[in-house]
């Protein structure tokens, strides 16, 4: 099997994602980005997983240029690519799996909007002294995430200061946190559309908690695969 990852600015952070996909299978990870250029690699991948990291350019979703806590630089070129990277994966029926801004990606290219600054409630989802803040979820009966939690409830980290805004065309929020802030979301109806399952948390690096075998990690991992597996 082999797994497509878009490159998160990282490399500590881009080999969390690239373990936790592997785990203990055989599984094939290639870096996909903008300064590769390889577009090209998508056609080759069973799955492709949309990471985290800087904020999306404003001008992406018709944002503020100007607003709380931006980062010093965007990567319009990141942008561009990983939306080629997503265009190919609809129209090969690629499985999908968006983490972060992966999510806020998706949910953008589909007309949807983000928060651009959670203000006061980045206390409970920010990072805070390097660590990631673990916060509690609810979960919409019936919906992907759902099947994959076997619960309405559960906990999950957060490392983030953005959310999603207007939902995109089709794309509907499956997962709340307490103030309100989307944690999940899935296609509307998933009849003949490829498998597409985005959160917001960080299920790569819930390892630092001792919370890696839990369904919001092992779980989402599993049913990705098995996605890839049956289609």
């Amino acid at each position: 099997m082999k797994i497509g990852l878009t490159y998160t600015g990282s490399e500590q952070k881009h080999a969390n994602y690239s373990n936790w996909i592997k785990g203990s299978d055989a599984i094939e990870v290639v870096t996909l980005s903008a300064e590769a250029g390889n577009l090209d690699e998508v056609a080759s991948c069973d799955g492709i997983v949309f990471s985290g990291g800087v904020d999306l350019s404003p001008e992406y979703y018709s944002g503020a240029t100007l607003y709380a806590n931006a980062p010093g630089r965007f990567n319009r070129e990141r942008d561009i690519f990983e939306t080629a990277v997503f265009r190919e994966t609809q129209q090969r029926g690629i499985p999908v799996l968006g983490i972060c801004r992966g999510m806020q990606l998706i949910n953008c290219i589909y007309g949807g909007t983000l928060i651009q600054d959670l203000g006061t409630k980045n206390e409970v989802h920010r990072v805070a002294n390097n660590l990631d803040k673990v916060h509690g979820i609810t979960i919409v009966s019936g919906s992907l995430l759902h099947q994959v939690i076997g619960n309405e409830h559960c906990a999950v980290n957060s490392a983030h200061h953005q959310a999603i805004g207007a939902t995109g065309e089709g794309l509907q929020i499956t997962a709340t946190s307490a103030d309100g802030v989307a944690e999940a979301m899935e296609r509307t109806t998933t009849a003949h559309q490829p498998f597409l399952l985005c959160v917001q948390w960080h299920p790569e690096r819930m390892y630092h908690f001792g919370l890696q075998h839990t369904r919001p990690s092992e779980g989402i991992r599993k049913k990705f695969l098995d996605a890839i597996k049956n289609q």
